[in-house]
């Protein structure tokens, strides 16, 4: 066998040399790929790796989920989506995010050997249009600002070793990915434009960079190939990356080439086709390995498949275990420098900061007539003190979403706001009704004891009482979730007979959703996750979801005790400040397998801020959400918008501190809102040049521009200077000069935009994003900001070269503070490289 020769002045025993950590990683690869039997290499193709014990190595497995923060592993830090950190437009700090992750990463591995090092995060698939359900896992609609922050995020999970990677990331979804409805089974038709100007660079930034070490294909078909044998797609991606680059597969995908597909005659077919397209690892049938490998046999046997595309795939997997320091020797010089990292680095102190600070930086003040920062009056000898309304669904909880991990607390809004007004009067209104359900037969009140139970056995009194309560929310489209007020807790038909016990509503398949029926006066009452409808059993008095017709479901009079929008009312009358927050949940009407139904803020949102804005002028609409919103007219008279996005365990914090004014706001969109439902287009046509689709290619004015966000003093953009003249390939910068016009510190993030190419051969976009530069000013202060400008981003693919182009011309430039406002005009002329 091929080992490592010792130098005389070696004093450890000789060890293979796949376990030297100062050879070569191709090397390393390839001894221990040499020390495998045929049946153990063909192993290494399945998601979960079984050991081998004879040369001591450990069972392995691809993947854990670390979107913005470990997930499913029980507690770590939970920082904000994706979605919100693409607003904080900061390579920086989402660097830091990435490298705090995979800190804990690494200490759940301390904990369980079993945890693995490869994270299957971060998502880049650009923001094309706002009804993508899983809108909330990407960062931007640009592609270059999706590169960036992807670059970086994968910079902190890779860590700092120039040999040993803390963590491998893997990017996720390649590629033409943004719709869920029929996801596997639609095609993704993207023209050579669509793909290479706004798809493929999401990808090659993070791959370039040589930080990524692996890719997921997505669900769909692309150009009518499914994904995970798009070879040549997956060969281009893999010429750009200066090392090894695994692909793994997502779950069930190899399957459902078959089935949903249909692309091949059998699963041996399928999978020869997938190891041959260049897919390394099979992410199928859970932890049963089995079937995975019977086909891969069965395609060997075929001849579909050899030996060496079995060995090509495990050496590329074999190198991506050995980066993250599995096999050294410990005793030899190199060996992984993270291994100090124990146990108990979850939940650092260093990380809560930086999840405060991130979930601050990622608030996007929208709209603002000097109602913020909140100004509130203090206490003042005897009289009253202060009073704040903190209202709607996002008033006093902090939800999560299905790819985040559990926090270790979490701070609401209506917390932030008392720890920050310590002396002020806090009302808390939810929005929700309070509502009791009388069975008509048996007649009886549902009624739930404090353990959980839900019955509806006893004779009907003659008025509800507290253990027949009910807070009822419509988060749209009739969707309802119903929290007990004697338990506390939600309604859960998860175990068939329906309980008042789940803390947050979760899960792949939701089961804490409710919709109603009327029928013939009374309601009928539908569990969505399983389609059932909710009965009252006999004798005994459960409630049960089994029901398969509404006319079987039992009649319930559903008797409202007080409504949310009159709680609402009631809380913002008089108030010196109301924060109405609403939006989504994450698990509800938008997330993975469930597109948006529509773009609008949900009725029964409108008429919670309606019953606070028409009480108190002084309200502020808060957004919560995994995606933007249409905010129609009732929303016109909103004298200050703010939106977060879900933002962690920080949520409350992040909010309070920008609210107040004690951070200057800093956050900036990273995807249109648009004006309506129609502007954003349809969301199966993957073109968006001829659709008109992001901020690049939009001729209408949306409710709000890529880039904008208003801090809370004025800056002006009196001037700046570009180089008129260039050759296509050189680096320039524009000189953009700012002044602060008020007297309180400012922070602008200075943004270039070319406006087009007049008369190019090849049609421009409208806008394209080729620099930002972000600045703090002092109150008065006029700096010189130099922004470095990325020319290459006004590259078009030539068709007849069959690459990406530059054409040479005189573009418009403009400078301003997002793609819609440009202050600053400029030319300048590219001459042909």
């Amino acid at each position: 066998m091929n080992r490592f020769e010792w130098k005389e002045h070696d004093v450890v025993p000789a060890s293979p040399l796949f376990r030297d950590p100062r050879s070569p990683l191709p090397d390393r690869a390839r001894d221990l790929l040499g020390r495998l039997t045929p049946d153990e290499r063909l192993a290494l193709l399945h998601q979960h790796q079984p050991p081998v014990d004879r040369l001591g190595v450990a069972g392995f497995h691809t993947g854990n989920e670390a979107l913005h923060g470990l997930a499913w592993l029980g507690t770590a830090t939970v920082f904000p989506q994706p979605v919100g950190l693409g607003a904080t437009w900061d390579a920086g700090l989402v660097r830091r995010v990435g490298d705090a992750v995979s800190t804990e990463v690494r200490a759940k591995h301390a904990a369980d050997g079993a945890v693995s090092l490869n994270v299957w995060a971060p998502v880049v698939n650009p923001l094309r249009h706002p009804a993508w359900g899983r809108g909330e896992e990407g960062y931007s609609e640009e592609p270059w600002l999706v590169a960036a922050l992807a670059t970086s995020y994968c910079e902190g999970l890779r860590g700092d070793d120039e040999r040993v990677w803390k963590t491998v990331p893997t990017l996720k979804h390649f590629l033409g990915y943004g719709n869920e409805t029929d996801r596997s089974a639609t095609s993704s038709n993207l023209d050579p434009r669509s793909l290479h100007e706004y798809e493929l660079p999401c990808y090659l930034g993070p791959v370039r960079a040589g930080v990524a070490g692996a890719v997921m294909p997505s669900y769909n078909r692309v150009n009518g190939v499914p994904a995970h044998v798009a070879g040549d797609l997956i060969a281009e991606l893999r010429a750009a990356a200066p090392g090894s680059l695994a692909v793994v597969s997502d779950a069930g995908a190899p399957t459902f080439l078959v089935t949903v597909q249909r692309a091949f005659p059998d699963h041996a077919a399928g999978h020869a086709a997938m190891v041959r397209a260049g897919v390394d690892s099979f992410t199928d049938n859970d932890q049963d390995a089995g079937v995975t490998l019977a086909r891969l046999r069965a395609a060997l046997d075929a001849g579909m498949l050899t030996w060496d595309d079995v060995d090509t795939a495990a050496l590329r997997l074999l190198e991506l275990r050995i980066r993250t320091g599995e096999f050294d020797d410990p005793q030899l010089a190199g060996a992984d420098p993270y291994q100090a990292i124990g146990p108990e680095a979850i939940d650092l102190p260093e990380h809560r900061a930086l999840a405060r600070e991130a979930a601050g930086r990622s608030v996007v003040v929208l709209r603002n007539d000097r109602l913020l920062p909140l100004a509130i009056p203090p206490a003042a000898g005897t009289s009253e003190p202060p009073r704040i309304a903190v209202v709607g669904p996002h008033a006093d909880q902090v939800l999560t979403d299905w790819y985040s991990g559990t926090p270790p607390y979490a701070v609401t809004l209506a917390d932030a706001v008392r720890e920050r007004w310590p002396d002020a009067r806090v009302d808390v209104a939810t929005g929700a009704d309070r509502v009791a359900l009388r069975a008509l037969d048996p007649d009886a009140w549902v009624s739930v004891d404090q353990d959980g139970t839900v019955t509806a056995r006893a004779a009907a009194a003659a008025e509800a009482t507290f253990d027949t309560w009910f807070d009822v929310i419509d988060w749209g489209e009739g969707l309802l979730t119903l929290r007990s007020a004697a338990s506390g807790r939600l309604l859960t038909g998860a175990r068939w007979i329906v309980t008042a016990d789940a803390d947050r509503v979760g899960g792949w398949v939701v089961q804490e959703s409710f919709r109603r029926l009327d029928v013939g006066g009374a309601w009928a009452l539908q569990h969505v996750g399983s389609g059932r409808w909710l009965r009252v059993q006999r004798d005994i008095g459960a409630l049960v979801a089994d029901a398969t017709r509404p006319e079987d479901a039992t009649r319930f009079a559903w008797e409202t005790l007080y409504s949310g929008a009159d709680d609402v009312a009631r809380a913002a009358s008089g108030a010196d400040a109301v924060l109405v927050a609403v939006g989504n949940d994450p698990h509800l009407l938008g997330r993975e397998t469930e597109d948006r139904p529509s773009l609008p803020l949900p009725g029964p949102m409108r008429g919670l801020w309606r019953a606070a804005r028409d009480t108190n002028a002084a309200s502020v609409l808060v957004v919560v959400s995994s995606y933007p919103y249409v905010l129609d007219e009732a929303y016109d008279d909103a004298r200050a918008v703010v939106w977060t996005c879900h933002a962690g365990q920080e949520l409350g914090h992040g909010l309070v501190d920008v609210l107040a004014g004690d951070r200057e706001p800093s956050g900036r969109l990273a995807q249109t809102w648009p004006a309506t439902s129609e502007q954003a287009g349809d969301l199966f046509d993957y073109d968006v040049r001829a659709q008109g689709q992001t901020y690049r290619w939009l001729a209408e004015e949306p409710a709000f521009w890529f880039g904008h966000g208003l801090g809370y003093a004025d800056v002006a953009y009196t001037g700046w200077d570009v180089a008129g003249d260039v050759a296509a390939g050189e680096r320039r910068a524009a000189t953009v000069t700012v002044r602060n016009d008020s007297d309180r510190p400012a922070e602008e993030l200075v943004q270039v935009y070319s406006r087009g190419l007049p008369g190019a051969p090849v049609e421009t976009p409208r806008r394209m994003l080729l620099g930002h530069e972000r600045v703090r000013l002092s109150p008065g202060e006029t700096r010189d900001v130099l922004v470095p400008l990325d020319l290459d981003r006004l590259a078009v693919w030539d068709e007849a070269a069959g690459r990406l182009r530059v054409q040479p011309g005189t573009y418009e430039l403009a400078a301003g503070p997002s793609a819609g406002v440009a202050p600053l005009r400029a030319a300048l002329t590219v001459r042909a490289g």
